[in-house]
């Protein structure tokens, strides 16, 4: 086990081994939704889960237009909405620039801001979502010194995990481009962590993405929504599918560090323990969240603050004996 030293209280759990997935034959009761469970079957954790988690549905449904509508079209048919957050007191600003002459030649890369000390943040979202559900996950980067913040938006349509991996590598190529920057993070919720992981593991993203953290991100694959299953990218988010199989395969030198959170009371991730990273080759934590489902994770505070150290922390995590740990 590995000690997180920066993870509060909330998330100091242990991420437990394979062989501790639920059992095939609880399944079937593990699909249902955990609002249509007798209450008498639910424990307490449970009902206040499930409360929260209409509660961010709810509130979700408000915010969803507004991620609708890009604020940015970028080259690679991805669009976005870019963010330059103002800088925080004490920091040096940076110097003020002249929008470049169309007409010019085409210069050198742009160079990284003066102080700037984190690198871009790529936030992408899960299947039929949009970038609203970053909003306050976005507001807290930026609140803490996050300056280049882009949220972008992958079609509803989109049939093919590869086919949004290679999108989104070249939104990232974009970004580096137009940043200075050699390198970015990135935080996907649910499909759009299995996406950057395709990206990283397999066409080369390693040698761009420095983090990457997810957030309930069926990484072993999920059994639930079998009705949903007429969606092709869904099918590819089941246990058994070529992408999932793509992603078991070997990944030797892979430079890129994964931080996935993971919910016992997700019921997006069935088991739920499917959402943590299990590969010799990768440099993978998994960080147990307690008491929140699925759609809280992306929103919930204790997560985000959780979000901005893993992005801040830079040294090897110590090995340790106590309760905290990832695999």
């Amino acid at each position: 086990m590995k000690d997180l030293p920066f993870l509060p209280p909330l998330l100091r759990r242990p991420c437990p081994s394979p062989a501790a997935l639920l059992p095939s034959a609880l399944l079937p009761s593990a699909l249902l939704p955990s609002a249509l469970l007798p209450s008498a079957l639910l424990p307490s954790a449970l009902l206040k889960a499930t409360a929260l988690e209409l509660a961010v549905l709810a509130g979700h449904v408000l915010l969803y237009p507004t991620g609708m509508y890009p604020t940015s079209v970028c080259p690679t048919g991805v669009t976005g909405e870019r963010g330059t957050a103002p800088r925080p007191p004490g920091r040096p600003s940076a110097p003020p620039t002249t929008p470049p002459d169309a007409t010019a030649p085409a210069g050198p890369p742009a160079l990284p801001a003066e102080g700037d000390d984190h690198p871009p943040v790529v936030l992408l979202h899960g299947f039929i979502d949009n970038r609203s559900v970053f909003v306050l996950l976005r507001r807290s980067l930026a609140r803490h010194g996050w300056r280049h913040l882009e949220s972008l938006n992958y079609s509803p349509l989109t049939c093919d995990i590869r086919t949004a991996a290679e999108l989104l590598g070249r939104h990232v190529e974009e970004i580096c481009a137009r940043t200075g920057h050699r390198e970015v993070d990135i935080v996907g919720h649910s499909l759009g962590g299995l996406i950057a992981r395709y990206y990283v593991q397999r066409l080369g993203g390693d040698q761009r993405v420095r983090t990457l953290i997810t957030l309930g991100t069926p990484h072993g694959g999920t059994a639930v929504a079998p009705l949903a299953s007429a969606h092709p990218i869904v099918r590819q988010m089941r246990t058994g599918s070529a992408p999932i199989e793509e992603l078991r395969r070997p990944a030797p030198g892979c430079r890129t560090r994964f931080v996935s959170f993971w919910s016992e009371l997700d019921r997006v991730i069935v088991p739920a323990e499917a959402a943590c990273i299990d590969h010799p080759d990768l440099d993978a934590q998994n960080v147990r969240v307690t008491g929140i489902g699925h759609l809280a994770l992306p929103v919930h505070p204790a997560v985000a603050a959780a979000v901005r150290q893993a992005l801040e922390s830079r040294e090897p995590t110590a090995e340790a004996s106590g309760t905290a740990g990832a695999a």
